[in-house]
């Protein structure tokens, strides 16, 4: 789904039914701030006094949750993820959180993940760490970050984080008093930023079974990202 400031990523798994993570009460993207007054979710388009006759009443779930594409739209638009598209196509969107260089695996690798993690969770959300668009990425590609030198995975964080550096990082922006060049420059590194934090390309990934993450969610972050290195 997209909305008018972000895609929300799931995992269409058949029978008009799509498997999502949510912060709670469907706020895929929300921060627990005010602004998310300003930004919208997907959450059902029932309110719990008429749930949906399909998914029941999901306004108080979170996590890792199974709802009808209907619910999972809310009226928005449907829009195709791309996986395995070439660094050309990839820049040349661009708007984060739509492709990535990262291939997909077989589908019934990707409804094992999703089907197995629906019932065993995927850990406590966090809108740059551990979103909804690194739940749909981890199931189809089995991919995860095996360092804790990172500040999100997905394109959205990374969208996010390439245009803050692009805008107030850059030594570059001095070298140009004009503003088409100050663009120019800035757009080059947002580009860049975004290639080169996107899971397809990033050396500090491998590929965890869903069982072992499971089994692993329970301990301490910094030994679980070490024993995952060691052992793949």
């Amino acid at each position: 789904m997209l909305s008018p400031f972000f895609p929300y990523p799931g995992i269409y798994v058949g029978d008009e039914t799509v498997i999502h993570f949510t912060r709670g009460a469907g706020q895929e993207i929300g921060t627990g701030t005010v602004l998310d007054r300003f930004v919208f979710s997907s959450s059902p388009s029932h309110p719990s006094d008429n749930p949906c006759p399909k998914c029941g009443d999901q306004s108080r779930l979170d996590g890792v949750i199974s709802s009808c594409i209907d619910c999972f739209l809310s009226g928005g638009d449907l829009y195709l993820f791309e996986y395995d598209v070439s660094p050309a196509l990839f820049l040349a969107k661009p708007r984060g959180g739509t492709c990535t260089l990262a291939k997909s695996d077989p589908p019934e690798d990707v409804l094992h993940r999703a089907s197995f993690l629906l019932q065993n969770g995927f850990g406590g959300y966090h809108i740059f760490k551990n979103n909804c668009e690194d739940f749909a990425i981890y199931c189809k590609t089995g991919l995860l970050i095996i360092t804790n030198i990172s500040v999100g995975r997905s394109g959205q964080a990374a969208t996010f984080l390439a245009a803050t550096s692009a805008v107030v990082s850059s030594p570059l922006r001095f070298l140009t008093a004009s503003f088409s060049g100050l663009a120019v420059v800035g757009y080059g590194m947002y580009c860049v930023g975004r290639l080169v934090s996107d899971i397809g390309v990033r050396r500090d990934v491998c590929k965890i079974p869903v069982e072992q993450l499971v089994a692993s969610s329970r301990r301490n972050e910094s030994e679980v990202v070490a024993d995952l290195a060691k052992e793949n």
